[in-house]
This record gives C-alpha cells, sequence and structure tokens, in this order.
C-alpha cells in the first residue's frame, strides 16, 4: 500500500480525506507521518485550502481561539499574536502544506456529493462533481476508497442562516452576510447596520468602524464579551529561550489548562464567572455605560459561547463614538434602515446580517449504506468521532467550548491507531456496534447545555450519545484525551472482520 503515485492520477486510496480545512489538512499529516504505507487523497471542493479560513473574507476575520490551541500539535505557532488575522491563519496553513509535501495529494474543484459503502466490496465509492479551474466545466467521477475520513467542517458552504425579516425587500441600500462578502464592497463613509451580537458581529463592528461613518450592532439579546492581550506575552517570551516545540508545548498546555479551568468554574460558581466577566466590560467601557442593557446575557457564562474581544477593540470603537450598540427587536425593514418594535428606527447605508450559520452532518452529502439510506440522526455517537453500524468512518467536529483543533488532533491520532490496528490484525472493516447491555441506553443530545441557536436549530439532525463510554460525546478535551487518545482500540464495541477474506472475524 505504499503512496507511490501522486494523488491526481488514481481513483482508488486506503483512505479519502473530504475537506481541506484546517481538520482535512491535519489529518493528512497525520496520516503521512504515522501510517505511511496507506495511500491517501484530500478531496476538496473550493478551489484553495483553508476550509472556513479561504472562505470568510469579511473585514478583520480572525480566531476566536487562541492560535497555541488552534494551531496543530505538531506545527508551533510562531506569530507573534495569539489571536490570529485570517490571511495569517492562512499563511500558517500553506506552510503545512509545503513543509509536509501535501500539496500533491489534494484534489480541489472535487465536491462529493453521495458516498455508498458496499459490504460486499468493503469500500466507500463517492461519486464527485469535479469543476474544471480554469473553464468551470463541471463533470461527475467515481472515487472509491477502504476508509472515509470527513473533515469538511459542520456548517454549509452554500449560504449562511438568516432569518425571516419583514420588509426586507423594501431596504434601498446592500444587504450583505458575512459568509458571502462581496470584495468590492465599498462602506468608506456609510452608515452600516450588523445584526447580531456573536463572534462575527464583534468582530466586523471594530474592524469596519474606522473607515465607515458609524457601525450600530442591533442585537435582540446581549452575549458574554472577554477582552484578552492579541499578543501571549508568556509564549512570545518563551520564544527567545526555549527551542520553539518545546516553548509550544508549555504555552499549548497552559492554555489548554485555562480553558478547561474557566469553564469548569462557569459549571460550578457561575454567579462568580459572571461578575468577573462584567466586570471586564465596565473596566473596558466605563462607569457611565449601560453595561446592564447591553452586555449582561440572561444566561450563565458558557450556557452559549463567549466571544473573545482582542486588545478590547470593541471596547475602544464604543468608547471612541465610531460604533454603538442597540439592544432591541426588528419590527421591519424600512426603505432607509430598520424600525425597532421599540418604534425607533435605525438608518443604514449597508445592513450586515451577521445572523450566524446553518449546520449540517458530514458535508451535505447522501450517504448509503449496503443499499440503505443513513439517516445519522438515528445513529449513536461512537467517542464523539464515528456512528453506529457505519462501517470504515470517521469524522472530525471540534469544541464548542474550546479550540477545534484540540478535537481534530485527537480525531486524526485515533483514524491512525485505527488503520495501523486493522493492518496489523488483517482486518477491512471496522463498525462500532451498540453491546446488549447498550440497547436500554438513555438517549441524550449529541452537545449537551448548549442551547446556541445554531445548535438548537440543527440539534435534530445529529447522532444521539447515550451515558456510558464510548457512546459519548462530553466536550471535555481532559476525557477525550482518555477515551480517544488513550483508550483502546479493539475495545468490545468497535469490531473488526474482512468480509473479502473470509467470515472469521479478526481482530
Amino acid at each position: 500500500m505504499a503512496d507511490t503515485t501522486d494523488a491526481a492520477t488514481t481513483n482508488h486510496h486506503d483512505v479519502l480525506i473530504v475537506g481541506a480545512g484546517i481538520s482535512g489538512l491535519g489529518g493528512a499529516v497525520h496520516l503521512r507521518e504515522r501510517c505511511p504505507d496507506h495511500t491517501f487523497a484530500i478531496l476538496e471542493g473550493r478551489p484553495d485550502i483553508g476550509g472556513t479560513w479561504d472562505l470568510f473574507r469579511y473585514p478583520g476575520v480572525r480566531s476566536d481561539s487562541d492560535m497555541h490551541t488552534l494551531g496543530y500539535r505538531f506545527k508551533p505557532w510562531k506569530h507573534e499574536k495569539s489571536i490570529a488575522d485570517g490571511p495569517v491563519i492562512m499563511d500558517y496553513l500553506r506552510e503545512t502544506v509545503a513543509e509536509y509535501d501535501l500539496a500533491r495529494h489534494i484534489r480541489f474543484g472535487h465536491r462529493v456529493t453521495r458516498a455508498e459503502w458496499s459490504s460486499d466490496d468493503v469500500r466507500w465509492t463517492l461519486t464527485v462533481t469535479r469543476t474544471d479551474g480554469t473553464t468551470g466545466a463541471e463533470d461527475e467521477v467515481t472515487m472509491t476508497c477502504g476508509f472515509l475520513f470527513m473533515c469538511s467542517g459542520y456548517y454549509s458552504y452554500r449560504e449562511g442562516y438568516t432569518p425571516v425579516f419583514e420588509g426586507r425587500d423594501r431596504f434601498r441600500g446592500t444587504i450583505v452576510h458575512p459568509q458571502q462578502w462581496p470584495e468590492d464592497l465599498d462602506y468608506t463613509g456609510k452608515r452600516v447596520l450588523v445584526v447580531g451580537s456573536g463572534a462575527t458581529a464583534m468582530t466586523v463592528v471594530p474592524a469596519m468602524a474606522d473607515t465607515a461613518e458609524h457601525v450600530t450592532m442591533l442585537q435582540r439579546s446581549p452575549t458574554y464579551v472577554v477582552a484578552r492581550p492579541a499578543k501571549d506575552v508568556i509564549a512570545n517570551r518563551l520564544r527567545r529561550f526555549l527551542p520553539p516545540r518545546l516553548a509550544y508545548a508549555i504555552v499549548r498546555r497552559k492554555n489548554v489548562f485555562r480553558q478547561g479551568l474557566v469553564y469548569r468554574k462557569t459549571r460550578t460558581e457561575p454567579e462568580k464567572i459572571r461578575q468577573l466577566m462584567l466586570a471586564g466590560v465596565r473596566a473596558g467601557l466605563g462607569p457611565d455605560y449601560d453595561v446592564d442593557t447591553h452586555f449582561t446575557p440572561s444566561y450563565n457564562p458558557w450556557d452559549q459561547r463567549l466571544c473573545l474581544i482582542p486588545d478590547g477593540d470593541l471596547f475602544k470603537a464604543i468608547r471612541s463614538g465610531k460604533a454603538s450598540v442597540v439592544t432591541d427587536t426588528i419590527d421591519t425593514f424600512t426603505e432607509d434602515g430598520i424600525l425597532l418594535d421599540s418604534g425607533e428606527e435605525l438608518h443604514a447605508d449597508i445592513i450586515v446580517t451577521a445572523t450566524g450559520l446553518n449546520l449540517v452532518t458530514l458535508g451535505e452529502m447522501d450517504f448509503v449504506v449496503d443499499g440503505e439510506p443513513v439517516d445519522f440522526a438515528r445513529t449513536w455517537t461512537y467517542r464523539g468521532l464515528g456512528y453506529s453500524d457505519i462501517p470504515n468512518l470517521v469524522s472530525t467536529f471540534g469544541y464548542v467550548n474550546a479550540s477545534w483543533t484540540l478535537k481534530a488532533d485527537l480525531t486524526s491520532e485515533y483514524v491512525c491507531r485505527l488503520l495501523n490496528h486493522m493492518a496489523k490484525a488483517g482486518a477491512t472493516r471496522c463498525t462500532p456496534r451498540l453491546r446488549p447491555d447498550d440497547a436500554d441506553m438513555p438517549q441524550r443530545k449529541w452537545i449537551e447545555d448548549f442551547p446556541a441557536g445554531y445548535m438548537e436549530r440543527s440539534m435534530h439532525l445529529l447522532p444521539r450519545q447515550g451515558d456510558r463510554a464510548p457512546w459519548l460525546n462530553p466536550q471535555d478535551y481532559r476525557r477525550d484525551v482518555k477515551m480517544i487518545r488513550r483508550g483502546a482500540i479493539d475495545d468490545g464495541v468497535m469490531t473488526f472482520d474482512a468480509p473479502d477474506r473470509a467470515a472469521v472475524p479478526v481482530g
């Protein structure tokens, strides 16, 4: 199975990775380093790498997690900014592609629309829409693999979420969703109204404030915000005295510990953490600002995702008078802006609908196993990365309360351990199956205690979790390290066999 051919010259591989974003590229590096005898290719529907970081082009796009944990475990983050802008993150990903010779494995313009598993053939057959990068012409090709590694993210690339706004068509200005930001949008000297209160809104507002006449953030309800320095002083200091990998490992461990500690404190001492966060907002905005109305949520910290403000940039924009926050609900769009339920009208030349994402399951593809369509909502999650009764398939879904890549790295490590175990045992199929004692497990949501709108809208599409390992998706890095990195591969739940070789189970 030695990888002696270029990815562009064959349609069958031991492993196919879907997605060339931060998860897919990381998975490819793990495969290259830990499974050198396995062939693989990366299928990317778009014309470039990066996923999220290439798709989003709105002003100020940046990480909302520190790059010492959003970066890969195997590749130190060396930039002086820990909270990094999108273009800098893209540079980091391009460096990864170059350093690990991944370019020859990537097939751009390959959008997977269907995946069919055959137990007779012991392989996945993928239907792929291929787009010519020069002419834009499309055709359909078929690709096969023994193992499918889904790294396509968790939201739709086709369009973002926009609620129905009464009177939207009446507005005479420009309406734009951050996920489809026009390259030629000129907001110089314009009145900008940003609808939303999540991470995107809080990034766009200060980024546009210096150029626009004024930027107003209109929110239905407040979100918790935390100001942090964009530069990690400890990280930058350690790099002066220690080898890069050692310095990175220390800072990464520090930040993982801090993230976990803060999250646990929000569960055990929510009111204390709430008051600390609100005190930070008051310090950033001054004693005369109405923090109770505009920055005091009705829920406890981390019941929904926190918003990170690097160097307090949103606070600075508000204090300067270039930006403001309005907390109210929308009655209707008007010709000149938005009429609020309070009766106030906000005038605007440009309205930015920073209203969220549409979640999807596994890349907006159709899945079929032995002729039966797969409904993932009827499956049980296996270690938060596999699915009951679905063979030779793993998918990456990161954390909602910590950096995405922490889980992506763990998932890639697991895939490599799994593939190496199969090769050693002579197995060609691996399938998570419920044990007899698991049949009466209580059904729990795939992600619990996180009632964010974008999650609640799509939770019915996602798999269930149970009340015992390995049918869990704990959203807890420490628990996942034990369950995924250290947990036994042959655990009595993941079954191994070789239906193309013999009827006798192996493993």
